[in-house]
């Protein structure tokens, strides 16, 4: 009995292996869908400043990440969506995109070249970037889930694919 219990767990184990391969092959993991908006790539640029989750929801942290991109230059929708704002909030120039997973990007300091009601495409140009207003340069982006709660909008990019040079390589 004890020979024909192990003979089922292998056979067992092996249509598993076999089921998750054939998975794999068929439906490979999603890439990720989401462009750094200063560059358009799938990857991160340079971060100038990271997500930092507050404590609590009113508590201070930094709620996006902030990368590096000149004043003047063209900002870019991250993903497909639509514009839900395009204007100022407390002297800001901002924009809001909702995209149809639900989530919600924003963009600042961004003068808009979109207005509310537009739909846009990923890597669109949506605006340029204007100065500074809160004493840190570059473009401030974020992600809200939901009504209120921010996530760290890096976590929808590609992870950047990192090569060694060999040593014996001058």
């Amino acid at each position: 009995m004890a020979g024909h219990s192990s003979t089922r767990a292998k056979l067992l184990g092996q249509l598993l292996a076999l089921a998750t391969l054939l998975l794999l092959t068929f439906y490979p993991a999603p890439a990720a869908a989401y462009v750094d908006p200063s560059t358009g790539d799938p990857t991160a640029g340079q971060v100038l400043r990271p997500f930092k989750a507050p404590e609590h929801r009113w508590s201070a942290g930094h709620r996006g990440v902030d990368l590096a991109l000149d004043v003047g230059a063209e900002v870019r929708a991250s993903e497909f969506g639509v514009v839900t704002f395009a204007g100022s909030v407390a002297g800001k120039p901002v924009i809001s995109i909702d995209h149809p997973d639900g989530l919600r990007t924003t963009y600042q300091p961004v003068h808009a070249r979109v207005r509310a009601g537009d739909a846009v495409v990923e890597g669109q140009v949506i605006g340029t970037l204007g100065h500074p207003v809160d004493g840190y340069p570059g473009l401030h982006w974020g992600v809200l889930t939901g009504k209120d709660t921010y996530m760290n909008p890096l976590l929808l990019l590609d992870m950047p694919v990192i090569r060694l040079k060999p040593l014996n390589v001058l």
